[in-house]
C-alpha cells in the first residue's frame, strides 16, 4: 500500500464515491472533483427516489441482464458482486429489502439513505466542487487536472463522470470528451432505459394515468413479438413511460421505432373466456345503463372514454342491447389496447447512456486504460448498460470498487 499515492476521482456519483472510498481504504490520498453542488445528485433520484441498489441474483443471471459487453464484467463481479453490495450497505447501517424480480431497495424506501452511506464511505476524500475541463498526462506518467482557474497534479486518475443522461445532475457527457482527448475510442452514444413518444392523441388524453399489473407486448409491422413484460406503465403528454416501457426501450435498439406498436393487455390475469364471463356479469348487473357508464368495474375512470372510442360502440347504447359481436370487440380491446410508437425521448431524459469508452481499450481485471497507464474508468462512462432492476447501479459499484483498489495498489 502506498500511503502517499495521490488519486483523482472525476465525478462524485455512485461510481465516484465507491472508487474514492475504496482507494482511501487501500491507503491512497484521494481528491474528488464534482461539477455540481453536492455528491450523489443522480443517485438521490434513482428508482423514483427509492434507489434500487442491486439485484439479488447469481452472476450468471446478472450477466444475462447486461445488454452491452457482459463478459467484460466477469472480473469486477468476482471482486465485488451483488452479495458484496448488500453486505456493504448493511455494514454502513442501511437495512435492505428484496422485492419482486429480486430487486433490492433500502428498507426505508429512501434513496437518501444510500446517498448518505456513500458519502460516509468516501468522507476521507478531499472534495473540490469544480468541473474538470482538461486532463493530460506528463512524460513521467503523472496527470495534470484543470478545474476552474487551477491545475492539480495526481499519480492516477479514475474517470467516473457518468453518461450523457440527466445533465442537470452532472452527467453531461464531458467525460467522453476528456477520454477521447487521451486517445480513447467512444462507441456510439444512445439513450437506454428511456420513455417512448407516440403520435396517438390518446396518450395526451390519458396523460398522468398509471396502469399497474398490465402486460405489454411490442410488435413489429408483421405482428411479430419483439418484447413483452408485466408491471407498471404511465401515459404522458408525449407518449408512454414507466418501468415496463423503460425496460422495453433497451430491447429496441436497432429497430425502426416508428414501425412498432405497443399492445397493452389491461387484464393479463384473465383469459378471454373468463374475461367474457366477467363482462357478461358486469353487464347483467347494469342492464339498463348506457354502455359508457357500465365500465367502471373494468377500467380506471380516465380510460373509459378513450376505450369506448376505440371499440366504436355507441356510448349511449343500453348495455342489454350490446351484441355478442360487440362484446367480442370489447374483450379483444381489453386484451390488446394498441398504441403506435414514434421515437425515443432525447438522451438527456434516459436513465442510462448506451455506449461510451470502448471496453476493448480497458483492462477488465483492473479497469485501467490500455492506452494510458494510471488512468482508470468506472461506471456509466464505459460502454456497459443493462436492463432495469438494480443492474446498472451494480455495474457502477463493481467497476468502481475494482478501479479504486487497482489505482491505490498500482
Amino acid at each position: 500500500m502506498n500511503t502517499n499515492k495521490r488519486i483523482c476521482v472525476i465525478g462524485g456519483g455512485a461510481a465516484g464515491m465507491m472508487a474514492a472510498g475504496t482507494a482511501l481504504l487501500y491507503g491512497a490520498d484521494v481528491t474528488i472533483f464534482e461539477s455540481t453542488d453536492r455528491l450523489g445528485k443522480k443517485l438521490a433520484i434513482t428508482g423514483k427516489g427509492r434507489c434500487n441498489v442491486t439485484n439479488r441474483c447469481t452472476t450468471e443471471e446478472f450477466l444475462e441482464n447486461v445488454i452491452s459487453n457482459p463478459r467484460f464484467l466477469y472480473a469486477s463481479l468476482s471482486e465485488f458482486d451483488t452479495e458484496s453490495t448488500i453486505r456493504f450497505f448493511e455494514s454502513l447501517g442501511v437495512s435492505l429489502k428484496t422485492e419482486r424480480g429480486k430487486r433490492v431497495f433500502p428498507e426505508s424506501d429512501k434513496a437518501k439513505d444510500i446517498v448518505d452511506a456513500m458519502r460516509s464511505y468516501s468522507s476521507g476524500a478531499n472534495v473540490i466542487y469544480k468541473k474538470v475541463t482538461a486532463l493530460r498526462q506528463n512524460e513521467d506518467g503523472s496527470f495534470v487536472v484543470t478545474a476552474g482557474q487551477n491545475t492539480y497534479e495526481f499519480d492516477s486518475v479514475i474517470m467516473a463522470t457518468g453518461g450523457k443522461s440527466y445533465p442537470l445532475t452532472g452527467s453531461d457527457g464531458s467525460g467522453y470528451r476528456l477520454a477521447q482527448k487521451l486517445g480513447h475510442k467512444i462507441t456510439e452514444l444512445k439513450p437506454s432505459l428511456v420513455p417512448i413518444e407516440s403520435k396517438d392523441s390518446v396518450c395526451k388524453e390519458l396523460q398522468g394515468l398509471s396502469l399497474k399489473n398490465v402486460a405489454i407486448t411490442i410488435k413489429d409491422k408483421n405482428n411479430s413479438k419483439i418484447f413483452s413484460d408485466f408491471g407498471e406503465m404511465m401515459f404522458t403528454h408525449f407518449g408512454v413511460t414507466g418501468p415496463v416501457i423503460l425496460s422495453a426501450s433497451s430491447h429496441l435498439k436497432g429497430y425502426d421505432i416508428e414501425s412498432l406498436t405497443l399492445s397493452i393487455d389491461l387484464k393479463p390475469a384473465l383469459d378471454e373466456k373468463t374475461l367474457d364471463a366477467r363482462v357478461l356479469s358486469d353487464f347483467k348487473n347494469q342492464s339498463n345503463k348506457d354502455f359508457i357508464n357500465s365500465l367502471g368495474g373494468l377500467l380506471p375512470a380516465k380510460l373509459i372514454e378513450p376505450f369506448v372510442k376505440a371499440v366504436s360502440i355507441d356510448p349511449r347504447k343500453k348495455v342489454n342491447l350490446v351484441t355478442k359481436e360487440e362484446r367480442k370487440q370489447i374483450i379483444e380491446k381489453l386484451k390488446s389496447f394498441d398504441i403506435s410508437l414514434y421515437r425515443f425521448r432525447p438522451i438527456e431524459e434516459a436513465i442510462i447512456t448506451s455506449g461510451g469508452v470502448d471496453v476493448k481499450e480497458v483492462s477488465p481485471k483492473t479497469m485501467e486504460s490500455k492506452i494510458k497507464k494510471g488512468l482508470y474508468f468506472a461506471g456509466e462512462i464505459l460502454d456497459l448498460d443493462a436492463y432495469t432492476g438494480g443492474f446498472n447501479l451494480q455495474i457502477a459499484f463493481s467497476t468502481a470498487y475494482l478501479a479504486g483498489k487497482s489505482a491505490a495498489e498500482y
